[in-house]
């Protein structure tokens, strides 16, 4: 069997984006979902994306991790998501979006240049037609479900007074003077392992607040177990948990350690999320007995 795939990022989280409206994907495999997951000898992505049918909302959406267990909630991957259902034509461009944390809502934006930055196609009526040509990069922003958790100057026996924020997913925030400067993959899985944190562990972020007023951040990612390019709910959690602390003012740009910028906003309690969702390549997996 082929399974046709679309790899997808935002602000540099990648993806395999799967249209599975049939409920076919081999979710309970989770050799083959470590296997396309691997970078070097297989697709390569920092989770996998299943477009599915839902009862309470326009589509579902299921994350899967590259080490095969199930997450709630993905910012950038909610928004690769929403463009890759938006093209497919089974949701117009305001849709819902049923996920593990719950309904949230997003929004294709337009079609921007990538060299300018500027408009390039005006999207249609919200019928859920997508244009004829991609020749460029989507902006979607999200809605995220609203925050819990939140603690602020946890003494976790670290080094650092770590906050805590869930923003569909688990965060801990650790504010530093220079992100450049942390050894993430070891101070991360301190954080994400941390018996404080148990027994499901948390995603570790590493942020500092830049002279003009945005944040810098680096992220380790549960699930993943690596240091990501971006992460949309840890830079989410970073943002409000800044902005709580009295350090930004809402809206603020995040920049991510693969050299793109996210948009943070909170509304009525609600936080939104709002970056690029790229189309990189589309292809076939195979599935069964070939080897």
């Amino acid at each position: 069997m082929k399974i046709a795939f679309t790899k997808m990022h935002g602000a540099g989280n990648d993806f395999i984006v799967v249209d599975d409206r049939t409920l076919s994907f081999p979710t309970a495999d989770v050799e083959f979902i470590r296997r396309i997951s691997k970078r070097a000898t297989g697709v390569g992505c920092d989770g996998i994306l299943l477009v599915q049918p839902s009862d309470c909302a326009d589509v579902r959406m299921r994350f899967i991790n590259p080490d095969g267990g199930e997450q709630d909630m993905c910012g950038n991957g909610a928004r690769c998501f929403a463009r890759f259902a938006y093209e497919l034509g089974v949701v117009p461009e305001r849709m819902r979006i049923e996920t593990g944390a719950g309904i949230v809502n997003a929004e294709v934006l337009g079609l921007f240049d990538r060299a300018g930055g500027t408009p390039a196609v005006q999207l249609g009526d919200g019928a859920g037609e997508p244009p004829a040509i991609q020749p460029a990069s989507y902006s979607v922003r999200l809605e995220l479900t609203e925050p819990s958790g939140l603690q602020l100057g946890l003494d976790a026996g670290l080094e650092w007074s770590v906050d805590f924020l869930n923003t569909g997913v688990p965060h801990a925030v650790a504010w530093v003077d220079n992100v450049a400067e942390v050894d993430l993959p070891e101070a991360g899985r301190r954080i994400r392992y941390d018996a404080f944190f148990a027994p499901a562990g948390t995603n570790a972020n590493f942020a500092q607040v830049e002279g003009d007023g945005s944040l810098r951040v680096r992220t380790y990612e549960r699930g993943v177990e690596a240091e990501t390019l971006a992460c949309g709910t840890g830079a989410t959690a970073v943002a409000l948990l800044a902005a709580r602390r009295g350090r930004v003012s809402l809206p603020v740009a995040v920049h991510c350690a693969g050299g793109y910028d996210l948009v943070i906003d909170l509304k009525q309690g609600i936080p939104s999320l709002t970056g690029n969702a790229e189309t990189v390549y589309d292809g076939e997996i195979e599935y069964g007995n070939r080897v």
